[in-house]
């Protein structure tokens, strides 16, 4: 039972007890006065009547005895006749009486009808003189027991304790009942009332109320069930608002109006590569290093507006570019609230930007050098050099030479505008690539005489056979053998190798040439990119042709890596599948 229960139960039993009590006390009261009054009014009547009977004259007469001794079997009670100095002269009870008499007399207390309580003997006495011309010559005294009386008073309170009992039997009896009605409600509303501060919501599993609190027991069920929904679109809310913040391509931080961190997003820690602990529930001026932001908060702080810049930030070994944004957070009546930092790395933006650039430069530049030969030598020609037979023959050939190189690298300019383009197609299938290698060697032999390098094929025996468009492939290794055979000066060596990887095969293209710095590996790729320019110009390369290969070999679903040393080669690797 619970702490309600009892206490309900204790408090009714209590109420009863002290409510019996009462009731018992005033029952008592009411009783002994009763029993009082009505004693007194026959005591007196019977005094009267024995008064009548009685010789005033002479006090010991027999016939006084005698008038006692029926008064006594007659009204079952004592009667004593005492003279006026206390002296019992003729009497029907205790001798023990005379004393009572006799201190009554000695402190001249005694009036007619004079009613006298002794608590002790527990009688009742009643007095009533003996006149004698006038004077009383003696006392009647009348006593009865106060035994009826206390045996009522027993009765009484036997019968309020049974009372009582039978009461607290009942209360408890009915009150159980009662309590399962009222009090059990309030015990599951209580531990419903537990479970929903501790988060659970769930109230399947508890006792089920009787009907007469069915409409409390819905009350709370439908109060838990909306905790419930409310608290799962919360954390479903939260949870979603969390994953949006956590998996944003922009870092966030929020900072309250004390100036603490309290969000620092995995972007954030991902752009910058620091760990989180370095900024939460810090002040901002002492965890961020770069005084650009330190200062772009402050100005947000003093403004209380929305602020954008544009950032070259250090991050360990490199400089980034960032587009920060800082807006303040305010509530619906204005208070300040603190600040959302966005910061958006716009890097590859920039790269892009600065390619295109550069891109367009070098478009501009090779397009106008060729074209600038062969105008500066068609004017010449038409200045009169046309009647000079060797001289047009030479200025012809040159111009042939530009229109060819012209030729080519608009036609690369086409090539890699296809390939890049989305519904750029490869016709894959079982390509023979020891047949192909074989073709460019046949095709490049005269560049290798002319260049004095020796070309080397080193494949195995039996045809090797890859997954790729056969043109495109061809492509591919004429562009890096091409490439090889230009920066390997006389006397050096190019060697094409093929091994079985895995499920593929790798192609490795190197050379004995003059290699590359480290740094320069990165960007071999790139449109127009030259390790050495002047080399590459008078081959007639335009720059674009490792550029295609990257994108060629990307559309294979293959690799290409790249290994040099400046002054001792470089081996190109393609990595294609053969099944």
């Amino acid at each position: 039972m619970s702490r309600i229960r009892t206490r309900l139960f204790s408090g009714l039993v209590f109420l009863l007890f002290i409510v019996f009590v009462g009731l018992g006390v005033f029952l008592d009261h009411m009783f002994h006065v009763f029993y009082e009054t009505k004693l007194t009014e026959r005591m007196e009547k019977e005094s009267s009547f024995l008064l009548s009977s009685i010789n005033g004259d002479d006090l010991e007469a027999k016939q006084n005895e005698e008038t006692l001794d029926k008064a006594k079997q007659l009204l079952d009670m004592n009667a004593s006749i005492v003279d006026p100095n206390g002296k019992i002269i003729h009497t029907t009870g205790q001798a023990g009486q005379k004393a009572i008499n006799q201190n009554m007399l000695k402190q001249n207390r005694i009036q007619k009808g004079m009613v006298i309580d002794d608590q002790q003997d527990a009688l009742f006495h009643y007095v009533v003189p003996i006149m004698k011309q006038s004077e009383p010559a003696g006392y009647l005294f009348l006593q009865a027991s106060f035994q009826p009386l206390n045996e009522i008073d027993s009765q009484l309170w036997l019968a309020l304790a049974f009372c009582l009992g039978t009461a607290v039997i009942i209360i408890v009896f009915f009150g159980y009942r009662m309590s399962m009605k009222y009090v059990k409600p309030i015990d599951y509303a209580t531990k419903v009332a537990k479970q929903l501060e501790r988060g659970n919501y769930d109230t399947n599993n508890y006792e089920e109320l009787i009907i007469e609190t069915s409409e409390l027991n819905t009350s709370m069920k439908r109060l838990a069930e909306s905790l419930q929904e409310m608290t799962s679109v919360g954390e479903m809310q939260r949870d979603r608002l969390q994953t949006v913040i956590e998996n944003i391509g922009a870092g966030i931080i929020l900072i309250d109006k004390m100036g603490y961190i309290n969000l620092v997003n995995r972007t954030f820690r991902k752009q910058f590569k620091v760990q989180k602990h370095i900024y939460m529930h810090k002040l901002y001026h002492e965890s961020f290093t770069h005084e650009e932001i330190i200062e772009l908060i402050d100005e947000i702080f003093m403004t209380e507006t929305k602020v954008r810049k544009f950032l070259r930030l250090a991050v360990e070994i490199e400089r980034r570019h960032f587009q920060v944004d800082g807006v303040p957070i305010l509530s619906t009546d204005d208070e300040w609230k603190g600040i959302v930092l966005v910061f958006h790395d716009v890097t590859e933006t920039k790269q892009l930007e600065q390619m295109r650039k550069d891109f367009v430069a070098n478009v501009s530049h090779e397009l106008k050098t060729p074209i600038t030969s062969i105008k500066g030598f068609s004017e010449t020609l038409l200045d009169g050099a046309i009647d000079d037979k060797k001289a047009l023959t030479d200025f012809l050939s040159i111009i042939l030479k530009e229109s060819v190189r012209l030729e080519t690298l608009i036609q690369d300019l086409l090539d890699l505008s296809k390939i890049e383009q989305q519904h750029f197609k490869l016709n894959i299938q079982q390509a023979n690539a020891t047949e192909i290698i074989q073709e460019i060697e046949i095709l490049l032999k005269h560049k290798v005489a002319e260049k004095g390098v020796q070309l080397h094929i080193r494949v195995p025996k039996e045809p090797v056979y890859v997954l790729a468009d056969p043109l495109r492939l061809k492509q591919i290794f004429l562009n890096l053998v091409n490439n090889a055979l230009t920066y390997t000066p006389e006397g050096g060596s190019v060697t094409i190798r093929a091994r079985l990887r895995n499920e593929g095969y790798e192609f490795d293209v190197a050379d004995t040439g003059i290699g590359m710095k480290k740094s320069e590996i990165p960007r071999i790729f790139e449109r127009f990119y030259r390790i050495d320019r002047d080399r590459s110009r008078n081959s007639g390369g335009t720059g674009l042709g490792l550029a295609i290969v990257k994108h060629l070999v990307e559309a294979h679903g293959g690799t290409i890596s790249v290994r040099s040393k400046q002054g001792r080669g470089t081996t190109f690797t393609v990595s294609l599948k053969s099944k």
